[in-house]
């Protein structure tokens, strides 16, 4: 479903992200947001989830259907793909924190189906603030970005998953805090999970994210 409101008559997060919280209170305050119009047709807001003390940020794009529902992040195949795609680049799964660029599911109606649909650039600018706020109170060392949405919202709307995934990349001076020691951006799973070559691209999701775990061991 998509609104008849235009971009600008919607404010952005930045008024309902309470300064200096931690992850839980932001989780809370996240429930009371209408920075965009997607809060008006999803069931629930889906913020991040996982080990307060992960040293690793997931980020993706946008809660699906199954994530909207369960209100939690990278619960349905993609996520299952993701753990899989974790443990054989050596990482624990659990060990990890997941969240989207965007807290929000956006969809589109099908009959009784409802189809996922990538958000559109402003609600991924309008969504953001919810996203510095989780890196400021997670101070991951490593941020991988899943997928192209998920670059986009770091490093803007030139941002391009194949030139750029599988090795280190420069965190953009122009947002607020420390810069996390590794940024890397790969495929995201639901592109693996769509694949004609699957094999292939899950290999190559594999071998990225080995690249941070050795990074991450090498910190050790």
């Amino acid at each position: 479903m998509t609104s008849r409101s235009t971009p600008s008559s919607w404010p952005g997060a930045q008024p309902w992200v309470p300064a200096g919280a931690d992850l839980g209170d932001l989780a809370s305050a996240a429930h009371e947001c209408r920075g965009c119009d997607l809060w008006e047709h999803a069931t629930q807001v889906v913020m991040g989830s996982g080990a307060p003390e992960a040293t690793t940020m997931l980020v993706g794009e946008q809660p699906g259907d199954r994530e909207d529902l369960a209100g939690e992040p990278f619960v349905g195949p993609a996520g299952r793909l993701l753990d899989d795609a974790l443990e054989a680049a050596g990482i624990e799964p659990t060990s990890v924190y997941r969240t989207n660029v965007v807290k929000h599911f956006r969809f589109v109606d099908r009959g009784h189906k409802r189809i996922h649909k990538s958000p559109a650039r402003w609600q991924v600018a309008k969504c953001q603030p919810w996203l510095l706020a989780e890196l400021e109170a997670l101070h991951p060392s490593t941020v991988i970005l899943l997928g192209a949405t998920a670059g986009q919202g770091v490093y803007g709307s030139s941002f391009r998953v194949g030139t750029s995934r599988g090795r280190p990349l420069e965190w953009p001076a122009t947002l607020p805090g420390p810069a996390p020691g590794l940024v890397m951006a790969t495929a995201h799973p639901s592109s693996v999970l769509r694949s004609r070559q699957r094999d292939q691209d899950f290999a190559d999701l594999v071998s990225d994210l080995r690249v941070a775990a050795q990074a991450d061991a090498g910190k050790g």
